[in-house]
């Protein structure tokens, strides 16, 4: 999936100009935890979120350093705290040139760039213009959205079994002598295996193919040095059951 896939596509944003208060109750009256800043060219030039509005006079949490660590972080340091923490406009305070990404990112770059910076959402750029913005709570719905999907239509018993087939047989990991069988989307996996994480590796395949209900694990595990040979967990488990 890519980012045009899942973004917001309706973005609320505030200019340098707004004031602190004013972006603050945009923000609890959407609901969101970030806003981009969009100057009168149109351009984006930072983007502000609720971590800007922590370390805030009007709430008596502005940083409190001892003046040794003033003197060592500098001058500099201390006046750039003061303007953010007693600033009364979004330009003052906002987090400048923020990280951006394209329509069509993938996820998995999202979620990189996410971690990387330490950030939760990322303004989605067409060229200069901003058209989206995805956030943590959007890669969520993802998740929670493809959990729910409807399967295939067409998932009948003859097709789950293909597919699994298919998904397995390109893999390097593929068990020997492979055997899928299917029956109302229950799916029973047997073959050989000569290394343990195969064995998740395909039943995680099986689970994932479009309408399959639960997955049986019948692989057995065979050492290829001394020949000892191990039936499944849940075989094992069935055998010392009866």
């Amino acid at each position: 999936m890519r980012a045009h896939q899942i973004m917001t596509r309706q973005v609320t944003t505030v200019n340098p100009d707004t004031t602190i208060v004013d972006a603050a109750n945009t923000m609890l009256k959407q609901h969101i935890s970030g806003l981009p800043v969009i100057n009168a060219a149109g351009k984006l030039v930072g983007i502000i979120s609720e971590g800007d509005f922590i370390r805030r006079a009007e709430i008596g949490t502005q940083r409190r350093r001892a003046r040794w660590l003033k003197f060592l972080l500098g001058a500099g340091r201390d006046a750039s705290d003061f303007v953010h923490e007693q600033g009364r406009k979004v330009g003052e305070i906002m987090t400048p040139n923020p990280c951006t990404v394209s329509e069509d990112t993938l996820l998995e770059d999202i979620v990189t760039t996410m971690e990387k910076n330490s950030i939760k959402r990322l303004p989605v750029m067409r060229g200069d213009q901003i058209v989206g913005i995805v956030t943590r709570a959007n890669l969520l719905q993802a998740v929670a959205g493809l959990a729910r999907e409807v399967p295939d239509p067409t998932a009948d018993d003859d097709h789950i079994r293909d597919r699994i087939i298919t998904s397995i047989e390109k893999s390097d990991w593929c068990p020997y002598g492979l055997g899928v069988i299917v029956h109302g989307g229950i799916v029973h996996l047997s073959g050989v295996i000569t290394d343990e994480r195969a064995r998740q590796a395909a039943v995680v395949t099986a689970e994932n193919a479009a309408g399959v209900k639960n997955v049986h694990d019948h692989l057995c595990w065979v050492d290829t040095m001394s020949g000892l040979y191990l039936i499944s967990p849940e075989d094992d488990q069935l055998a010392a059951a009866r």
